[in-house]
Parts: C-alpha cells; sequence; structure tokens
C-alpha cells in the first residue's frame, strides 16, 4: 500500500497524469430499452453489464457504441424486465440497483400505467423513489427519463386507448407524463424525446405512420412486426436521442460510417435522415 501511494505522489510530482475513471451509468427499463424483436437486443452484450445476467446489449450497447466512437468512457449497466414500469424494478431489483452512478436513464411502461394509460401519477412516484436511492449514494447523480413512441397497436386497432386518435397523439401524451415526472423530481436532468422524435420522422415523411395498411415506397418502419416494439431503424432513433441528451453531443455527429450502422445491417443514408431528426427533435423547444 505504502509503495503504490509512493508510486501516486511521483507521477503527481512529476506532472504525470492518472488515467481517470469512467463515468458510470445505468439503463433501467423494459422491452423498449433492450430492443425486443430487433437483432439489437444482443447487439455487443460483451460491452455492457446486463445486471440481470440475460446477454442482453439493446440500446445501451449501442449508446456505448457511439460515445467509444466520440471518445468517451462510459461503464455501461443495464437492468431490464419485459413488460413492467418502473414500480416493478424498486420493489424488486433494489439489490442490484442500489449503488453509487453517476447518470441514470429510466424508462418506464409504455402507457406510463397499464392500469390507467397516460397518468403520469405512477411515474412520477417511482422517479422519485429512485431518485432518493440514487442521490443517498451520490448526491450529484444526473437523471434522465426516456419518454417513448405511440403504439399503432393502441392506435389503429378498435377499443384501445388511443384508437382513433392520430398516431402522434400517444407519444404527445406519454411526453406530457414525462413531463410531469420531471419537474416534480428535481433530480432529473432532462426527458429524452423519443416519442417525439418519432412523430417528427412520421410527418417529416421519413417514416410511414400506419403499418396496417403497408409500408409505403421511400419510407421507413419504426414498428417491429407487432405494430408495438421498435425496428431496428426505431431502436437506433432511441439510442442517438439517448446519446444526445445524455452526452450533450450532436447526433449528427455519429455519422453514417459508425461501425454498428454495418452490422446491423442498415442503410447509411436513412441513419443520416435519423441523424438529422434526432438532432432537430433535441434543438426544440
Amino acid at each position: 500500500m505504502r509503495l503504490k501511494l509512493a508510486a501516486v505522489i511521483a507521477l503527481t510530482i512529476l506532472g504525470v497524469s492518472l488515467p481517470a475513471s469512467a463515468k458510470t451509468i445505468l439503463f433501467v427499463g423494459n422491452s423498449f430499452t433492450y430492443g425486443e424483436l430487433s437483432p439489437v437486443m444482443h447487439f455487443r452484450s460483451q460491452t455492457v453489464t446486463d445486471l440481470n445476467g440475460g446477454g442482453v446489449g439493446g440500446v445501451p450497447a449501442l449508446f456505448k457504441a457511439f460515445a467509444t466512437q466520440a471518445g468517451l468512457d462510459y461503464d455501461v449497466s443495464l437492468e431490464t424486465v419485459p413488460g413492467v414500469g418502473l414500480d416493478y424494478h424498486f420493489a424488486n431489483k433494489r439489490a442490484l440497483l442500489d449503488r453509487k452512478w453517476d447518470e441514470a436513464v429510466l424508462q418506464s411502461f409504455s402507457t406510463l400505467d397499464a392500469a390507467r394509460p397516460g397518468d403520469p401519477a405512477l411515474l412520477t412516484k417511482f422517479t422519485d423513489a429512485f431518485s432518493g436511492m440514487f442521490r443517498k449514494q451520490n448526491p450529484n447523480v444526473r437523471i434522465f427519463l426516456t419518454a417513448t413512441w405511440s403504439r399503432a397497436d393502441l392506435t389503429y386497432q378498435g377499443g384501445a386507448p388511443w384508437s382513433g386518435k392520430p398516431v402522434q397523439q400517444m407519444g404527445k401524451d406519454i411526453a406530457a407524463g414525462y413531463r410531469v415526472a420531471a419537474q416534480k423530481v428535481p433530480a432529473v436532468a432532462a426527458v429524452v424525446p423519443v416519442g417525439l422524435a418519432w412523430n417528427r420522422a412520421i410527418d417529416s415523411g421519413l417514416a410511414d405512420p400506419n403499418p396496417y395498411d403497408g409500408i409505403a415506397p421511400g419510407k421507413i418502419d419504426l414498428w417491429a412486426s407487432d405494430n408495438y416494439h421498435a425496428s431496428t431503424y426505431g431502436y437506433y432513433l432511441e439510442a442517438l436521442l439517448v446519446f444526445g441528451r445524455v452526452t450533450g453531443r450532436d447526433p449528427l455527429s455519429v455519422g453514417d460510417k459508425e461501425s454498428s450502422i454495418r452490422e446491423l445491417s442498415l442503410d447509411p443514408a436513412i441513419i443520416r435522415k435519423l441523424e438529422q431528426i434526432a438532432h432537430d427533435e433535441l434543438a426544440a423547444p
């Protein structure tokens, strides 16, 4: 121990800088975070730590890829369970999550509350609970909330919460709910506006608004085959937004030569358009 301390002092005197430790970031979410129905689910799982031991890469691994390319040193961990909200993670996974983190990205159930779609009360309650737990470990932790997308199955199918409404409406309502939670919990640094970026992609003509009537030529499908989860392009857009919001880097800086584009068999021309969508959404008031 004395030799190690002496070495550190000697390096400091000589002006030699010691390597900084990686910034720790935790992702908590469900299938919308881990990339259900897409090769994103197991993408580069060896580059991140799946606290549940399921071999998941998901959006966190895409974030890691973007950060590494940008020269940012992140130690990325994730804890994801399908079909649940933050209430489940807090009740059942605290033993894994209650530690010191520099940053945390939280994503709850796709309708905010399974029993009361669109109601932000449960999201707000457990965002606050996580905030309290994380801040005891690190008072300076930065928390981000991922506001997810409109589900086509809850819009175009009869008897669903957003039936008969424009497909963009659910994304707007979910974003509003996350903003309520962010306003009420001081530790929340920002909301990641994934659903609003999906709306922007639809409104711009890049993405098809209705997968039930087929995908129009020249447009992409942001949904997976179940019209519920995201396609690979949808998850890539999510990762761009998380990367931009958390790091403050412009999503356009990711570029169309980023290595996962080829690994996931994505079209660089479409990626450039998705990066512009992410840039524009993050720059919006």
